[in-house]
């Protein structure tokens, strides 16, 4: 399995309509992607910016391909990013993901 981590910023006034887009539009293009395990939109604020990362985790590169394209570091964006995005940093990250839920 292959863990995906993609980090942006948004400005604090942005983050609650931001925020609702991921929701509503970025988790489920995520979860309809054959292969993807799991999607989390995590955020956090720093002063009068939000830190928005998705973590995502997947079968393997084939399914990260038909969600990201053919070169999986890039970043996929959205149409409304650059509405809210500070700026869009151009690689993910990927780590081999081992283990699952404790009992």
């Amino acid at each position: 399995m292959i863990a995906r981590r993609w980090h942006g910023r948004v400005p604090s006034s942005k983050s609650e309509e931001y925020l609702r887009l991921m929701r509503e539009v970025a988790l489920p293009d995520y979860g309809s992607t054959e292969g993807n395990r799991g999607a989390w939109c995590l955020h956090r604020q720093e002063g009068d910016i939000i830190h928005v990362e998705m973590f995502t985790l997947w079968e393997g590169e084939r399914s990260i391909r038909a969600f990201a394209g053919e070169n999986i570091a890039l970043a996929k964006y959205y149409d409304f990013d650059a509405d809210f995005l500070l700026e869009k940093e151009p690689h993910v990250t990927h780590f081999d993901a081992e283990g699952g839920l404790a009992s």
